[in-house]
């Protein structure tokens, strides 16, 4: 039976602020409470207001571990002004910029799970040169551009464990998705041919894939 979140963590969830739906929301879950046996930290690039690190958070407290999740909180390119997916209450009025931070730590602080998550303030390839601590769990959430999401893939995948898995959101094979998700599906080819991983989930737009061997 697959693994689901506690009644307060899924309507936590879904009260926050974000955009993935409920479904690949609990994929997502199940991959974290399978990784989290594992007992290394849950990864998460990508943060937003903070709706899907409440589930890695939910999961990894069940496991008695931590979740990280790293963003530079000014948005990425289609939550910029003028774009699709802004919300102007994510501005700072005071600086004029995207500030996603403040919304994130009150997501946090309602769902009851601000000591189960370590925030890391940056840009992920920076953050993940500096990084030395193998994870069971990256989540690739973040920019989707060819830029950020193949640095987002090479940064953190060689810091997943052998038997750790690799959860990338927004995978649209539809070249018509050219803006929203033709980088994330490349990078997930990239992955499959790398001979690393091997698929397990699909759902909806959520691909999660395990680490079968070193070597990306």
């Amino acid at each position: 039976m697959p693994a689901a979140p506690k009644p307060e963590i899924l309507a936590a969830f879904e009260a926050a602020k974000g955009f993935m739906p409920v479904g690949e929301g609990l994929a997502l879950y199940e991959a974290a409470v399978e990784a989290g046996r594992l007992g290394l930290p849950l990864l998460e690039v990508g943060t937003y207001c903070g709706r899907s690190t409440i589930l890695l958070a939910g999961a990894a407290r069940e496991a008695g571990v931590t979740a990280v999740t790293v963003d530079h909180h000014r948005g990425s390119e289609e939550q910029q002004p003028g774009w699709e997916y802004h919300d102007p209450e994510t501005v700072d009025p005071e600086v004029g910029r995207m500030d996603t931070l403040p919304a994130f730590r009150r997501t946090l602080h309602r769902a009851g799970l601000e000591d189960h998550v370590v925030a890391v303030v940056g840009r992920s390839p920076q953050i993940a040169a500096l990084w030395r601590t193998p994870v069971g769990l990256v989540f690739i959430d973040g920019g989707h551009t060819d830029e950020h999401a193949n640095g987002d893939y090479e940064g953190w995948a060689p810091h997943l464990a052998e038997g750790g898995l690799l959860v990338i959101h927004d995978v649209f094979p539809d070249p018509a998705d050219e803006f929203t998700g033709q980088a994330p599906y490349r990078v997930y080819l990239r992955a499959l041919e790398s001979g690393a991983f091997t698929e397990i989930t699909v759902a909806d737009s959520l691909r999660v894939l395990r680490r079968t061997r070193a070597g990306i």
